[in-house]
């Protein structure tokens, strides 16, 4: 099923252009206004099997959505987004930048066997500058000269492109280790039952729906987990998870080929009208409904 599931989604080497069999050394670099311009500014939500994408949002910004996970772009930020993860983006009018799309074997290459830097672009994040240790402007002047001698039939060319993509790791790097600083020196005990709740959560929620469960994981009580869930987030355990399945299922009406029952059996309830009325009651509308909305498909479950 999860491979009928990603076989739905587009896939491609840059976007609107088909995956083909593409060189382990691949790199491409274009301003950003150049494509998502073209489209209105709207990335559809598709996949690169086999390449990473790092971009600098130096003019403008908007969101990028990773996964079901939803990241503000401010300016002057960095945007990783991982080989074969599913990716949307909607920028503001006007943004500008550069994109970097790099084949996972050329990063690898390049890395030099160095697993901070494979990790910096193995894991999702869009990091702002400002206030950091590195330079906007150094960074600014990595991609800027990447992007020269991408377009430019110099001698030497294909170590200068190394080198400047080199700097640009090495700055992915460091601007992850400084949020993950932050995010660490936040911690409390109830955020460390909240990220372990979500973790779990993310890899159970088809099939596992009882609160008992996600609390004996990660050794509290039920009642334990629904405050550490209320005080940091907001919400109840049992919304955070129901909240996930929503997604899923919407991800799935929108771009799957699956009834409303198969999708429903997917993510663990075996009465589709049940299903129905779960979405309904969280949704506003019906499955098929929803659907029919958002993609002009006729409203059939």
């Amino acid at each position: 099923m999860a491979q009928s599931r990603m076989a739905a989604i587009p896939r491609y080497y840059l976007y609107g252009d088909q995956v083909s069999d593409v060189e382990l050394n691949f790199i491409h670099v274009e301003p950003i206004r150049e494509r998502s311009g073209a489209h209105d500014w709207t990335i559809r939500a598709h996949a690169h099997p086999d390449h990473h994408q790092i971009l600098l949002v130096d003019r403008g910004g908007g969101e990028i959505v990773i996964e079901g996970q939803t990241y503000a772009i401010p300016t002057g930020s960095l945007v990783i987004v991982p080989a074969a993860m599913v990716h949307e983006i909607r920028f503001g009018p006007d943004t500008d930048g550069i994109v970097v799309t790099v084949a996972t074997a050329y990063a690898t290459s390049v890395s030099q066997g160095d697993k901070r830097l494979l990790e910096a672009v193995d894991h999702p994040g869009v990091y702002p500058i400002a206030g950091t240790g590195v330079s906007a402007e150094a960074l600014g002047d990595a991609f800027e000269w990447l992007n020269r001698e991408y377009i430019w039939s110099a001698p030497a060319r294909r170590l200068a492109v190394m080198s400047h993509f080199l700097r640009i790791l090495v700055a992915a790097v460091r601007l992850r280790g400084e949020h993950l600083r932050t995010v660490t020196s936040a911690r409390d005990r109830d955020y460390d039952i909240l990220m372990r709740y979500r973790e779990l959560v993310e890899r159970n929620f088809r099939r596992e729906k009882a609160m008992d469960f996600y609390a004996g994981e990660i050794g509290v009580s039920a009642q334990r987990l629904n405050q550490a869930c209320k005080a940091r987030s907001g919400k109840t355990a049992s919304e955070i998870l129901h909240e996930r399945a929503i997604i899923e299922a919407k991800r799935c009406l929108l771009y799957m080929e699956m009834t409303v029952a198969e999708i429903g059996y997917d993510l663990g309830f075996d009465d589709p009208a049940y299903f129905s009325r779960f979405f309904s009651q969280r949704v506003g509308q019906p499955p098929g409904a929803y659907r029919a909305q958002h993609t002009g498909e006729g409203a059939s479950g």
